[in-house]
């Protein structure tokens, strides 16, 4: 179990924004949160066309500023060379972290229309195989089970394979469970993955979004949390005072019990993240 603070990693995550509104308000959250000192900002990938785009410009900003960024990269529906032509951008750019990640089947797409990568595991082969250490390569990890996995065990197998193909790290899938981490973490060291697993922490701000999302994503809202966040109706303040309680005892809990560090799921707003970081102390 790590006991001094500083070999913890600390990271917040972006979203890139679709309007020029959004992206000011984005600068001001980085400009805030880049007080607090992390190791990174990550940012989200949209496949193909203009959300890439926007990915882009996002990262070109981060980097102008001189701020450490780990863009995430999915592979499905991209090919060899397309994911090669950005990883080359990201390198002149002096870019070397990644999040390597599947991504999200197209609506109406089959697995036979998903390009020459249809894993994370390949895209983590690909950038080993062409840059070897150069990159530090995050995979996802999903304490709760992937929601298309058949079962846990798959599912483990399947991270296994991530790691096998040489990723650095992992960033968990947000949940409020931390019995669910921790067991998780067993499961991989039964099996022979030693590669520190940093739980993603996602703030409460507002219940009817966050159940929305986690009703997508498989990520579990427990009973007693889903009930009591429900009493509160639309009392957003209350939600919000009751949820970075919540959410501060989560972070306490996995830093006491040995998590590696936190990765905050932004939302681009700066106050939850922050709020929880001067709960915590840090």
């Amino acid at each position: 179990m790590h006991t001094e603070t500083d070999q913890k990693i600390y990271s917040f995550e972006l979203f890139p924004p679709k309007t020029e509104k959004g992206f000011e308000k984005m600068q001001q959250t980085v400009s805030t949160l880049q007080a607090l000192g992390p190791a990174y900002f990550s940012v989200t990938y949209g496949a193909g066309g203009s959300t890439q785009q926007r990915t882009f410009d996002t990262v070109d900003w981060l980097c102008s500023e001189k701020i450490v960024t780990a863009p995430h990269l999915s592979c499905i529906g991209s090919d060899r060379d397309e994911i090669i032509e950005i990883l080359e951008h990201y390198k002149s750019q002096r870019i070397n972290r990644l999040v390597a990640l599947r991504g999200d089947l197209p609506s109406g797409v089959g697995l036979g229309g998903l390009g020459e990568l249809s894993n994370a595991n390949q895209l983590v082969e690909l950038v080993r195989e062409t840059y070897g250490n150069y990159f530090h390569i995050e995979v996802a990890a999903y304490p709760e089970v992937h929601p298309q996995a058949v079962n846990a065990e798959e599912d483990l197998g399947f991270f296994k394979r991530k790691v096998n193909a040489g990723a650095n790290s992992a960033i968990t899938q947000y949940f409020y469970n931390p019995d669910a981490y921790f067991r998780f973490v067993d499961d991989c060291r039964r099996v022979d993955v030693e590669i520190p697993i940093v739980p993603g922490i996602m703030p409460i701000t507002n219940f009817i979004q966050l159940a929305r999302f986690s009703d997508g994503c498989g990520a579990e809202i427990p009973r007693w949390l889903r009930k009591r966040l429900e009493g509160f109706g639309d009392d957003l303040d209350a939600i919000r005072d009751y949820g970075s309680e919540v959410v501060t005892r989560l972070c306490e809990r996995l830093l006491e019990g040995g998590a590696p560090g936190l990765h905050f799921y932004t939302m681009n707003q700066a106050a939850p993240t922050q709020t929880i970081w001067k709960n915590l102390g840090l």
